[in-house]
């Protein structure tokens, strides 16, 4: 009988490690392996539970990200392996970086057309989550509000130029460059949530803690359209990604969330973290060809592809992305280098992409996210690509308004 007893303890100790090492993502123990630190983890917690990670020997970043039931922080191996046995914890996962994913467009994107239907975005607000953005002339009047997760600063600012560019291809107005350089929705309001530093650089969790910030405070500055042109690497289901589960909980809270596809094409398979979210709209960028003609535009050679991580198809359209002239920050307060610069990547795709999202809800106030969607990809211009390449086409921003 004693033998019994202490093979049945010793088959619970068992199962107790095998459950425990379930929890704990495989980057978290290749890193403990290689590591005798600190190890940066987003703990996330059973339903309806949650826990205490003070106190661990660690270092907690984000003590209430409830939109994914969980926390952040820096903690040693021992803490981690203590968590891991906790009924009440259900995962342990490296928090990973994130990175900014880097004039015919208004041609191109046919947006002009329909500015001439009346369609600006007045009215409706766009938040764009990473670097920051500059106050530049060409927002005068509309900069509602800011967020900084990394230097915690209240007024505008930008110390790398990257978001500062993205606001203006969503919705810079032109000012300084007598209309020319225009985003489409040129007369919405824009809100700055500051992800990434100064090097373009961030973390999973603090992506996750912005995301969770533009859904609190949706209401109270308008908040409609969510734009992100940044990235990471997949490494796990977006069932099980963190990221992923903070922009589906935008959409789902009634956020239209654009994400960038990545720079990491041409070859299949290389959608990042959050653009593999099901839900939410990835865009990729196209070339074209310095043409007015969108008929020979095609697919840009660095647009990541699908199929993603789940082996689903992204991304969803695509949107100028190469060449595209805007607004700039400035960092001597005197606009030395001129006011605007051009960059190319998914990045500025993705807020001209937005900007027609904002096209849309002006013309359609009622508008779902859902449904913003369905209007981008049925009205898109098919490019003679395949899915996992262009998804269902080039926005037309006149077709999507009518």
């Amino acid at each position: 009988m004693r033998r019994i007893f202490i093979f049945l303890a010793l088959a619970l100790l068992l199962i107790s490690g095998i459950v425990g090492a379930a929890k704990v993502d495989p980057a978290v123990t290749k890193a403990m392996g290689e590591n005798n630190g600190l190890i940066n983890v987003i703990v996330t917690f059973q339903p309806g539970q949650t826990g205490n990670l003070n106190g661990m020997g660690g270092v907690v970043k984000h003590d209430n990200l409830w939109v994914i039931n969980g926390k952040a922080a820096a903690l040693p191996a021992q803490a981690i392996n203590a968590l891991a046995k906790n009924p009440n914890v259900k995962s342990i996962i490296l928090d990973g970086e994130m990175h900014a994913t880097l004039d015919l467009s208004k041609t191109a994107a046919n947006y002009e057309a329909a500015w001439a239907s009346g369609y600006t975005g007045a009215g409706v607000t766009i938040a764009i989550v990473d670097t920051g953005i500059a106050p530049h002339p060409d927002f005068e009047g509309r900069l509602v509000a800011f967020k900084d997760f990394i230097n915690t600063n209240t007024a505008f600012y930008d110390d790398n130029g990257h978001g500062t560019h993205c606001a203006g291809d969503a919705a810079g107005n032109g000012l300084m460059s007598g209309g020319l350089y225009k985003g489409p929705a040129y007369e919405a309001n824009l809100v700055g949530v500051k992800v990434l530093d100064r090097a373009g650089s961030g973390s999973w969790s603090g992506v996750v803690a912005g995301v969770q910030w533009c859904i609190d405070n949706k209401d109270t500055y308008g908040i409609d359209v969510v734009s992100m042109s940044l990235g990471g690497t997949a490494t796990l289901s977006y069932i099980d990604d963190p990221v992923c589960q903070a922009v589906a909980a935008a959409w789902d809270a009634g956020l239209v969330v654009l994400i960038a596809a990545g720079n990491e094409g041409p070859e299949a398979g290389t959608i990042g973290t959050p653009g593999l979210e099901p839900s939410i709209i990835t865009v990729g960028a196209t070339y074209d060809q310095q043409t007015a003609n969108a008929s020979d535009d095609a697919v840009v050679s660095f647009s990541s592809r699908g199929p993603t991580f789940d082996g689903l198809v992204k991304p969803d359209i695509c949107a100028p992305g190469t060449y595209i002239m805007s607004t700039k920050n400035d960092r001597n307060g005197k606009w030395r280098q001129g006011y605007y610069q051009d960059m190319s990547g998914t990045s500025m795709a993705t807020p001209i992409a937005a900007g027609i999202a904002a096209l849309i809800l002006d013309a359609n106030p009622n508008m779902t996210p859902d449904q913003v969607k369905s209007k981008m990809m049925s009205t898109a211009i098919d490019l003679g690509d395949i899915a996992n390449n262009q998804g269902a086409g080039l926005l037309d921003a006149y077709a999507c308004t009518h």
